[in-house]
């Protein structure tokens, strides 16, 4: 017997060391129920967050929607999708357009310099979304510049970009693997909106996500993005210097995992302890201090050397660090030390009551939390038909179907969109055929004016002729009259 209809909503994170898939229900209070959760290693085909191998990673989300269509029996007909990754990064820009004198600024102006600075040419890099900053109306900035009288009206941008080679494979590994992308979203916006308070963000604060192979950094003042990076270090450049003790990279994550600490006293420190490998092998405890926090003071000044001077001072809201590396004993100390700010929080979880049998998710560890953010995210309905097990369990896969008929969505300009969301490669597909239509649709309107315009120049001439040889005769025929007077 065919499974009833369900609803549930389904997130993909793609990480260095695993990608990861979760399902769950929206509640009406709020709460996110999650009904199925499966991860996979990835880490012999995405690095620093940046798929490096398409057809490997294709067969990976393969199996991650699977897996997750066994334990849901039900069919997935979308997945909404975290965009993270090395080489995103942001830009800022600056558009500005004088106006004719006491021009009230319309929305229609807003439009066309934001439509202006979406419309950059960056060499092989691809703008994913853009968050606005201040207008400088005049000499004075404003959130909203709508309705006021101006002679000058600039619009400040942060462009967040990444490499385009990156996105297309990202975007081929879904159309290979036969996966519908419902919604791309900025995995740290994404993040910053599932453990972020709206003090933090708009008092001034610093996410710092550290993740196996990178630490993003994600800077906000007054409710705004201020500034994007990511760096490539993470938790496991610290198990790759402990292995340097001459150990495998297994037993040396084993090793962090129990004894590291990102700050320890001096007074704490003994000189004569050993560290215990296995039954045979030990380590000098003083060595491995000096190691682990030799690599974590290098990730904390990138960090530091991320947030713009002109919001240092303005952060009120602190640091805010999560993400599997946060788990280090005395990361917030390291910070503050290294930093000198004094409000340090880590994020073992995300602010949303998540209902979950799963041990992986109870743990409250930071490292699921990016994936908890995209599930938060989610808008539309990911389940199609019921899985019949009994015809599954002879391998019979005629019912595997689309599911629900789904709209095709009008391509967003940049200005339609939610800060966060990337337009999909159907929306980027649309978007460039209404494009070339209405480059079509201008030049065949420039072609007529054109037209209508010799036509007129050459009636106002042939006029021209027509009156000029009228005065020429009446002009004769008054030489004539005189002659013969």
């Amino acid at each position: 017997m065919v499974a009833e209809q369900k609803e549930f909503i389904v997130a993909i994170e793609l990480g260095s060391s695993k990608v990861t898939g979760i399902a769950g229900q929206k509640k009406p209070d709020g709460s996110i129920s999650v009904q199925a959760l499966v991860r996979e290693d990835s880490s012999s085909f995405i690095r620093k967050g940046v798929v490096y191998n398409i057809d490997k990673t294709a067969q990976c989300l393969q199996n991650i929607v699977k897996k997750l269509e066994a334990q849901l029996k039900t069919r997935i007909v979308q997945v909404f999708v975290g965009v993270g990754g090395q080489s995103l990064h942001s830009v800022r820009n600056t558009i500005g357009r004088d106006l004719a004198p006491d021009s009230i600024i319309t929305q229609e102006m807003v439009v066309e310099l934001m439509d202006a600075n979406w419309n950059l040419d960056y060499p092989e890099q691809k703008i994913l979304d853009v968050a606005e900053q201040e207008y400088k109306v005049d000499n004075h900035l404003q959130m909203d510049p709508v309705g006021i009288r101006a002679a000058r009206l600039e619009g400040n941008f942060l462009n967040i970009l990444v490499r385009k080679s990156f996105f297309q494979n990202l975007n081929s590994c879904f159309e290979q693997a036969g996966i519908k992308v419902a919604e791309m979203y900025l995995a740290p916006l994404a993040l910053a909106n599932a453990v972020l308070t709206e003090t933090e963000k708009r008092s001034g604060c610093a996410l710092v996500d550290i993740g196996a192979d990178t630490t993003t950094v994600s800077v906000f003042w007054k409710n705004v993005l201020r500034h994007l990076a990511v760096i490539p270090l993470g938790s496991n450049n610290i198990t790759k210097d402990i292995a340097s003790l001459q150990m495998e990279e297994s037993e040396a994550e084993q090793m962090k995992l129990k004894h590291a600490s990102a700050y320890t006293e001096n007074s704490e420190i003994d000189p004569n302890l050993k560290l215990s490998i296995d039954l045979e092998r030990s380590v000098d405890s003083q060595k491995f201090i000096e190691i682990v926090e030799g690599r974590v003071m290098e990730i904390i000044e990138n960090v530091r050397y991320q947030i713009p001077d002109e919001y240092y001072d303005k952060m009120l809201g602190g640091i805010i660090v999560t993400g599997g590396g946060s788990n280090m004993k005395n990361i917030d100390r390291a910070i503050t030390n290294s930093t000198r700010i004094d409000k340090v929080r880590v994020a073992k979880f995300v602010s949303t009551t998540i209902n979950t049998s799963n041990e992986q998710l109870k743990a409250h560890n930071g490292m699921y939390n990016t994936l908890l953010g995209l599930l938060a995210k989610g808008d539309m309905n990911c389940a199609g038909n019921g899985i019949d097990q009994q015809r599954s369990l002879f391998g019979d896969d005629s019912q595997k179907d689309n599911g629900p008929v789904l709209p095709d969505r009008k391509p967003r300009q940049g200005y339609e969109k939610e800060t966060g969301t990337i337009r999909t490669q159907q929306e980027e597909d649309l978007a460039a055929e209404e494009a070339r239509r209405k480059k079509e649709e201008e030049e065949r309107q420039r072609q007529e004016e054109e037209a209508r315009q010799r036509e007129e120049e050459r009636r106002r001439k042939k006029e021209n002729s027509r009156w000029n040889r009228f005065k020429r005769t009446i002009k004769k025929f008054g030489s004539d009259i005189v002659a013969e007077e």
